[in-house]
């Protein structure tokens, strides 16, 4: 009899902590990841801040599997053309350099690619990377603009690879503006940059998003 009544309590509390486990982290639709988002200016503090600025994410293993495929699975027509198609200028807005590199430039490209597409894009079309940012006033001089695309994320040039974040054109990853909660409680392999805020999320590179190149 005893044994009878062990056996829904565990199930309870299994329930229990998994309810908890999701409740733990923030999704971009809450209210309150909404708030987050508009009222904390350094994006991510304390011990998560600290990984965040080295590019070192610690996933459960459930995780990491799903985020290490999320490239896999569909196919895209797009990624199989290898003649890569270069934006037009109407679908493209071409950004002044930095104070920090004033001969650097920055253009948001409007039509949505996958990553890995987008990148090529850069590459072909610009001679240049999807953008990797060091500071907050690049930042801010990115994020000014992104409104133009219409959309609540653009892709920039961030990518996490072997559990650490780097940057597709090879410099550091000496600074980081992510939300609340990213990028422990993220999805996805890749960054991007939200038009509200301009805070950084996780996002699966099979997404289409407008993206923007440095060169």
């Amino acid at each position: 009899m005893k044994g009878c009544l062990l056996l829904p309590l565990l199930l309870l509390g299994t329930v229990s902590a998994l309810y908890l486990g999701e409740e733990g982290c923030p999704h971009l639709g809450d209210p309150e990841t909404q708030a987050d988002l508009s009222q904390d200016p350094e994006g991510s503090g304390g011990q998560e801040g600290e990984l965040a600025l080295s590019g070192e994410v610690l996933d459960s293993g459930g995780e990491q599997a799903e985020d290490a495929h999320d490239d896999e699975g569909d196919s895209d027509p797009d990624d199989l053309d290898e003649d890569v198609q270069c934006p037009k200028e109407e679908e493209t807005v071409q950004l002044p350099g930095s104070p920090e590199c004033k001969s650097c430039r920055y253009r948001i490209v409007r039509t949505p690619k996958r990553f890995k597409k987008a990148q090529r894009v850069c590459r072909k079309c610009y001679q240049g990377n999807l953008a990797s940012i060091h500071s907050l006033s690049v930042n801010c001089l990115i994020h000014r603009l992104t409104i133009t695309t219409n959309h609540g994320q653009v892709g920039i040039g961030g990518q996490l690879w072997c559990r650490r974040f780097i940057w597709t054109d090879g410099s550091s990853w000496n600074f980081t503006y992510w939300a609340a909660g990213q990028p422990r409680c993220g999805r996805g392999c890749c960054v991007a940059l939200c038009t509200r805020g301009g805070h950084w999320r996780r996002a699966l590179c099979k997404r289409r998003l407008p993206f923007i190149c440095s060169y």
